[in-house]
């Protein structure tokens, strides 16, 4: 929780947790309990659409990618259903493009996993004014273009031709790009 100035819980501390990581999803449970809410789990999009249309908590904490599906749905119906809700996006695939797409369909935040209890507190309860603090690992350069390089892939439908064309690169030379693992 740093140097973010963070807002009281409120009246409603109805909390959704949603993640098809059982054990996770009980620690995480009990570590939000000791701090001041009352969450409910769910661990996959049926049950958490099913929460969030019938009992839409005032907070949530949404994996991206689950077994029969995509977060973002439940981000939506939340969305629809609760507007004021505080909703937290948290996956282990952490991409830009996901980030913004996340936040454009009305997620509070987004959170690269492991983010531990205090990570996700200090996202759930941070004010909307303020400004997040730096991060204490920023991406590299190398990372940062290789994000770049990949969202460029995706929307050409994973076309290398057509990829290098629009990034101004060879084909063999983005070809080995995307052969290597992401740099950290």
């Amino acid at each position: 929780m740093k140097d973010r100035e963070l807002d009281d819980i409120g009246e409603d501390k109805t909390l959704l947790l949603l993640d098809d990581d059982e054990p996770f999803l009980r620690r995480l449970a009990r570590a939000m309990e000791k701090r001041g809410f009352e969450p409910e789990m769910a661990g996959s999009v049926a049950a958490g659409r099913a929460i969030a249309t019938a009992r839409p908590p005032a907070y949530a904490v949404i994996d991206l990618r689950l077994e029969d599906g995509n977060g973002l749905d439940v981000v939506e119906v939340l969305r629809e259903k609760r507007p004021d809700a505080k909703i937290i996006v948290l996956t282990g695939y952490g991409a830009i493009a996901t980030a913004v797409a996340a936040v454009k369909i009305g997620a509070t935040d987004y959170l690269s996993k492991p983010a531990d209890a205090n990570d996700i507190v200090g996202a759930l309860l941070a004010k909307t004014d303020a400004l997040p603090p730096p991060p204490d690992n920023p991406m590299s350069a190398d990372r940062v273009r290789w994000e770049h390089i990949q969202r460029v892939y995706e929307l050409c439908d994973r076309n290398v031709s057509e990829t290098a064309r629009r990034l101004n690169m060879h084909r063999r030379t983005l070809q080995r790009i995307l052969a290597k693992r992401s740099p950290r």
